[in-house]
């Protein structure tokens, strides 16, 4: 097959699992529409998992007049997006399986870029960018100066390269030899799952790098802490689902010694640059709010026990 972006357009199936996102779904739903892919060839099912508000209600009535094929679908029974992936992926009528979240926004050539890797039959996973939304606080400007949720973190993972789910493309096929998502498994599926595809030897994973979603960054303390002691168990769960070292925790003598060095060498560097022009006001709060979010993830994975029902995996 050549290698023609104007000639590979095959069938996909995006799978979004949603929980309580009444309040994303008019701009989610919009970036669906503006996808340069052609809508004939897609099919998007929206996976409500359960919400209390109005999720399922607002999908069900935008289907009855969606001018691209949108499909509403429900996963009562399990609490986990990995169960609502699942349920979506059993539903899909294509061969590739596009994932993304309710709280992103896919940039309009999103799909068309994602899909082009898959021209090479070796490639079964491709893994696209994600860059952050517009933020104005302090913590979403700390974040994208980051990129903490950049693929090319877990891309360049140690024990083995991964996609995360919120910008992700499979190929179905390996899902019979590797099963599906762990459904009752709260963090770190994305991993598991290309880890498993990946170390049977089922084909390759690839980066899109011009396959763009964006994500809201966290603007609260409180929504920092979920987010990386989230991380922290998911440490955890992979350590216990496949023998990865657990991330190092801080010692009290380091501790010390960063808060030290940042407030005698790093506030008065950081603050001269912020003055002058040369550097942002950002970078002298980037030592102590690395230390909390290092302290939270150590919380989240010192915490975490992975539960007997999480190592159950899904088939077709």
């Amino acid at each position: 097959m050549v290698n023609d972006q104007n000639s590979f357009l095959p069938k996909v199936s995006v799978v979004i699992p949603i929980y309580n996102g009444e309040a994303d779904l008019p701009d989610l739903i919009n970036c669906l529409l503006s996808q340069t892919y052609p809508k004939e060839q897609v099919e998007y099912l929206l996976v409500d998992n359960h919400s209390c508000d109005r999720t399922l209600a607002i999908l069900k009535a935008t289907a009855e007049n969606s001018a691209i094929n949108l499909q509403p679908l429900s996963e009562n029974q399990i609490q986990s997006s990995y169960a609502a992936r699942n349920t979506g992926i059993r539903a899909a009528n294509s061969e590739i399986i596009a994932f993304t979240d309710a709280d992103c926004r896919p940039q309009p050539q999103w799909l068309h870029s994602l899909i082009q890797p898959f021209v090479n039959p070796e490639v079964v996973i491709v893994a696209g960018e994600i860059l952050a939304l517009p933020g104005d606080s302090l913590l979403e400007q700390f974040a994208e100066q980051q990129e903490t949720l950049s693929q090319k973190h877990t891309l360049n993972h140690k024990f083995c390269p991964y996609g995360q789910t919120a910008n992700l493309a499979i190929h179905r096929h390996v899902f019979n030899t590797s099963g599906l998502f762990r459904p009752h498994l709260t963090t770190g599926g994305d991993a598991d799952i290309c880890w498993r595809i990946l170390k049977a030897d089922l084909g390759r994973l690839e980066f899109a790098p011009d396959a763009i979603v964006q994500h809201r960054h966290r603007q609260t303390l409180q929504e920092l802490s979920s987010q990386w002691r989230r991380y922290g168990r998911s440490n955890r769960y992979l350590h216990d689902l496949h023998g990865v070292d657990l991330m190092p925790e801080m010692k009290g003598q380091e501790y010390l010694y960063r808060w030290l060095r940042w407030l005698l060498k790093e506030v008065p560097q950081a603050s001269w640059q912020a003055i002058a022009h040369q550097g942002s006001w950002v970078d002298l709060f980037t030592t102590p709010i690395g230390l909390y979010t290092a302290r939270e993830r150590s919380l989240g994975q010192r915490t975490a026990q992975l539960p007997e029902q999480a190592k159950i995996i899904d088939w077709l």
